[in-house]
């Protein structure tokens, strides 16, 4: 494996159009907070860079609603965030915006130097036209019904209820947001992103990474080249975002897409860094240098911008040059994502837990503990109010904080407040840990990003210095023997400062604190910025004898009672009721009937037995299964929206009840040649209509 000299880490931008929630603190910030803190300890040179996502349709529309400007809703969710980020420990070493003029310079920046390569295309589309408001129409400006599950409120790029990627122009009866009028088609030009292009280069990349990268991102990788990349538009109709750097009619009114220009504020924001060291040229050394490691910390969501995109923007940029080339990421962490009990994060419906709410209430090392021995690294994992208060007042205060105060306590209780005795490698070996094992496979899990595995490791040091000190019983031990009191309370002190190191990286306050009650001075950090490289130092006792500690110990962690999560759990209730109640207004909206049709309408609608001859997932639509379907002599294909209800091989063989006269569509580049009949029960799942007895394919249901 390649040593590299120094690492940047980026975040993934959350987007300044609401407050941040557990489930991205869990997926995103704090596994890569862990792991900066951790090569921190080593004496490694690391920055940590992140910021807003302040361009984009959902920001547009919100400060429309509001009636306010973009940038008054970019600057609140902006200062919300960062100061939830910061009440948290987490360690930026810069957080920018994507509305700073530096942003703006790089972004097009790049945009020129791609376009004067030649390398976008320009193609003129038909694109949604709102005349009543005068202005086109972006995805999430339009809304209208699903054409896979029917929903009526399906938005332009998206169904909520299935989950389907759409465009626009796949919606039936569309609609504008801004004035509710029917749009028209208008010709626009945009600028696209040929990823085509860069295919071979991005296999390679990604195969060169099979083996260290997760799973997860591989596989979400692979799909999308496996199907061929295709362009990408890069420029937007819209008045909120970057300007495209041309000074031509066709240019006028155009913006840069925002999947273009977020993933270049990690080096805007490294460049702002930078200057603001005073060392203007500097970032260059974490992007332009190859022996640093880029490390991009994102949700499985994000997959594709980071593995596939920005790798792509990187690559247009570093072509035919010589000097001045961008490195590309050596690891994108990408998490699973984390429930709230048992339900999906979700702003828009308001079922989220909110990180500065949270922490009003509680103790931001608390939650950093919960939440890292829940990483959801391989699977989606949940965050419940119980095991929370669990963890907080078994392992955390039980199991940490009484281990600490007992040994600091007793210490100055009874010598005098000083370390009593000497403790030499021998003692150190002698607990039954071996430090040399121990440290290693904390730094596997630490630089593996194996979160959970890292932090279980170290309480398992807490629960074994827990029971050398019960089973030594120096309480006891000192009215026959003070020489062997002092030998267990020394090894006890060793032990708190290796716990105040080892779980530094997760619970950083918590860890100062015992640092401090240690009488060790100056901190943590102040101990990093020397150069201290406190991981080596672990492997032999080091505090020494005579050493004094703080004359007063702290309650490190204050259990959580049962009042304390009532409200929590109350309010959990009143979120799932109204979530509910949501739900069925939707359903109770669908129940309401389409305009009647006559007799003779209703016979033109040709419903024929159909055989399921051969089935599969369609790629980037989770909810979309593909159907072979043999009518009689005939088949048809036609895209069902029930794959999260069937396996594909479960379907084959089964006949269904077919549409057969529906006009054919096509739905995300799949031709769709009719509708299969299905019903919902009372939970929400579908079943297909199968008709009853030996029916024959291609029989008329009458």
């Amino acid at each position: 494996m390649h040593q590299f000299k120094r690492t940047l880490v980026t975040t993934a931008l959350p987007y300044a159009n609401g407050p941040v929630h557990l489930g991205h603190l869990a997926g995103v910030y704090l596994p890569a907070d862990i792991y900066v803190r951790y090569k921190r300890l080593k004496g490694e040179d690391i920055i940590h860079i992140g910021g807003s996502d302040e361009h984009g349709v959902p920001i547009t529309i919100t400060a429309e609603r509001e009636g306010i400007s973009p940038q008054e809703v970019v600057d609140r969710y902006h200062s919300m965030n960062l100061a939830a980020f910061q009440k948290c420990a987490i360690s930026f070493d810069y957080y920018g915006r994507t509305s700073s003029r530096v942003h703006h310079v790089t972004s097009q920046e790049f945009f020129s130097e791609i376009e004067q390569k030649g390398i976008f295309k320009k193609k003129t589309e038909q694109q949604f036209f709102d005349s009543k408001a005068g202005r086109f129409l972006s995805d999430r400006y339009v809304t209208g019904t699903c054409p896979v599950c029917g929903s009526l409120e399906a938005n332009g790029d998206q169904c909520e209820q299935c989950g389907t990627h759409l465009s626009p122009l796949e919606l039936i009866n569309p609609k504008s947001k801004l004035s509710d009028a029917t749009p028209e088609l208008r010709e626009t030009m945009h600028w696209y992103f040929p990823l085509g292009r860069f295919q071979s280069a991005l296999e390679e990349y990604v195969t060169a990474h099979e083996e260290d990268w997760r799973p997860n991102v591989i596989n979400y990788s692979r799909t999308w080249l496996k199907q061929g990349l295709n362009d990408r538009a890069i420029t937007r109709d819209l008045g909120w975002g970057i300007k495209v750097p041309l000074d031509t009619a066709e240019a006028s009114g155009k913006v840069l897409y925002v999947w273009f220009d977020a993933v270049l504020g990690y080096i805007s924001f490294t460049r702002e860094w930078a200057a603001e060291l005073g060392r203007p040229e500097l970032w260059k050394e974490y992007w332009q240098n190859p022996e640093c490691r880029l490390v991009n910390f994102i949700g499985k969501d994000n997959v594709v911008f980071h593995t596939l995109m920005f790798p792509s923007i990187l690559m247009a940029w570093n072509e035919g040059r010589q000097s001045g080339c961008y490195n590309l990421a050596d690891n994108v962490p990408a998490s699973e994502f984390m429930n709230f009990e048992g339900r999906k994060f979700s702003k828009s419906r308001n079922y989220a837990v909110y990180l500065g709410e949270f922490l009003e209430k509680f103790p931001a090392d608390t939650l950093r503990y919960s939440i890292a021995m829940n990483y959801p690294e391989n699977k989606d994992t949940d965050f419940s109010w119980q095991d929370f208060q669990n963890r907080t007042n078994g392992e955390l205060a039980d199991t940490l904080g009484n281990f600490i105060k007992r040994s600091v306590d007793f210490t100055n209780a009874r010598f005098e407040g000083a370390v009593p005795y000497q403790c030499s490698d021998a003692d150190w070996n002698s607990l039954g840990i071996d430090w040399k094992e121990t440290l290693e496979q904390l730094d596997r899990a630490f630089e593996e990003y194996h979160f959970r595995e890292a932090v279980t490791l170290g309480m398992d040091i807490a629960r074994a210095a827990n029971r050398f000190l019960t089973e030594s019983e120096p309480w006891k031990v000192i009215k026959t023997d003070k020489d062997a009191a002092a030998r267990t309370m020394a090894l006890a002190l060793n032990l708190c400062h290796v716990l105040s190191v080892a779980l530094y990286p997760v619970i950083p306050e918590t860890a100062n604190s015992i640092h401090a009650m240690l009488g060790c001075t100056g901190g943590i950090e102040e101990l990093i910025r020397r150069g201290d490289s406190l991981m080596t130092n672990l492997l032999h006792p080091t505090l020494h004898k005579d050493h004094r500690l703080r004359p007063n110990s702290e309650i490190l962690f204050t259990k959580i009672e049962d009042a304390d999560i009532a409200p929590e759990l109350k309010k959990i209730e009143q979120l799932v009721a109204e979530a509910e109640k949501r739900e069925a207004g939707a359903a109770q909206e669908q129940m309401e009937f389409k305009p009647e049709i006559s007799f003779d309408d209703f016979q033109k609608v040709d419903l024929r037995v159909a055989r399921v001859l051969s089935a599969e997932k369609v790629q980037k639509a989770s909810k979309l299964l593909k159907l072979q379907l043999q009518i009689g002599p005939r088949t048809k294909q036609v895209l069902a929206g029930i794959a999260l209800y069937y396996r594909p091989e479960e379907l084959i063989g089964k006949n269904v009840i077919l549409v057969a006269n529906l006009a054919e569509r096509k739905i995300r580049d799949e031709l769709s040649q009719g509708m299969i009949l299905a019903v919902e029960d009372s939970d929400g799942k579908l079943f297909v209509v199968e008709p009853a007895g030996d029916a024959k394919s291609g029989g008329q249901v009458q």
